[in-house]
């Protein structure tokens, strides 16, 4: 078959992957991050089943890991909660500060008034609160749907593992089997790599922003170690938001370089030196290929695919190690393991 033919078709396949993702997105994000948690959660699943009914077993699990996802979003709601109250309180403080600018940028030719009318009105205002009112409701319909995901997919684990070890038509049972293992290990290991990564960096960031005197330093601890599970994203938002803010507490552009430089310092020696360091070759992808992913499902499915986008590049890379025809996308994107 002719090569051009083939490409072209590989394209198109591609191209309507991608669009069948994005418009049923709704059955497959919850899908994807449902995979994410049975692969993290099943080595406790397993060990609660060699003492305990597996009923009682994947109660316990679920109950941790609902505890686990529960007490990290308060975490967040707290911290957020504790920047927009502070933000209120300080309002007559960030009106002043506001007026002092919109009276530079005038004499400099700017009318930030007729900008800020033409952007922002009241109408706007209720369609964003409405838009952020369903997005609310989605995301807990969303965490309802991975959570009945997680509980099924418990259960049958171990039926699936019998069934594809036991399989006699070609080979896909075996890829499927050692591609499985061999994803879910690497998926344990990056969580755990990035949480440990994501503490130290909201530790770091309370640190500097405690010295430095910035208000609410302990809540931009929690944002920075939420964010950071997001890559490029992530850090990028954590950066910014105290630099603004280091901005009007300040009322020094000196002073918010200081910290915009500091904050991005922190970023960089846990992200680039450190955390390359704690996950070895094992989990080495092009850093290419990461950025490629966090945007390209963050396009697909927005904030969530901009969490589960570098997991799912993992998966993808392990099984085509398992597979002698696809094994070259591994060997450009990422490191094969040494016993592949």
């Amino acid at each position: 078959m002719n090569r051009s033919l083939v490409a072209t078709v590989g394209v198109c396949a591609a191209v309507l992957a991608a669009w069948a993702l994005s418009v049923a997105q709704s059955v497959f994000a919850p899908l994807a991050f449902a995979l994410f948690v049975i692969a993290v959660v099943w080595p406790l699943q397993r060990r609660l089943q060699l003492d305990l009914p597996r009923l009682v077993a994947l109660a316990i699990t679920m109950a941790v890991t609902t505890l686990v996802i529960v007490g990290f979003l308060s975490l967040v709601a707290w911290a957020a909660n504790r920047v927009g109250r502070f933000i209120v309180s300080d309002a007559a403080h960030l009106q002043a500060l506001y007026a002092s600018f919109a009276v530079w940028l005038e004499e400099h030719g700017v009318a930030l008034a007729e900008l800020w009318t033409g952007y922002f009105s009241a109408d706007r205002l209720i369609r964003f609160v409405q838009q952020l009112a369903a997005q609310l409701q989605t995301a807990v319909s969303f965490l309802i749907v991975v959570f009945i995901y997680v509980l099924l997919g418990l259960l049958e684990v171990g039926d699936a593992y019998k069934i594809l070890r036991n399989w006699r038509r070609g080979r896909l049972g075996e890829v499927l089997l050692v591609g499985g293992a061999r994803t879910a290990s690497k998926l344990r290991r990056y969580m755990l790599v990035r949480t440990l990564m994501s503490v130290m960096t909201g530790l770091l960031v309370w640190a500097f922003a405690w010295l430095a005197g910035l208000p609410l330093a302990a809540e931009w601890g929690v944002i920075a170690f939420a964010l950071n599970f997001i890559p490029f994203i992530g850090p990028f938002i954590a950066t910014m938001f105290p630099t603004v803010f280091a901005v009007a507490q300040f009322e020094s552009w000196q002073m918010a370089l200081v910290v915009f430089a500091c904050l991005n310092i922190i970023q960089f020696v846990v992200g680039s030196y450190l955390e390359p360091r704690f996950v070895g070759s094992a989990l080495s992808i092009s850093p290419f290929l990461v950025l490629f992913a966090v945007f390209f499902w963050a396009f697909l499915w927005g904030i969530p695919g901009a969490f589960i986008g570098v997991p799912i590049v993992i998966a993808g890379l392990t099984f085509c190690e398992q597979v002698p025809s696809a094994r070259w996308v591994a060997d450009l994107f990422g490191q094969p393991s040494d016993s592949s």
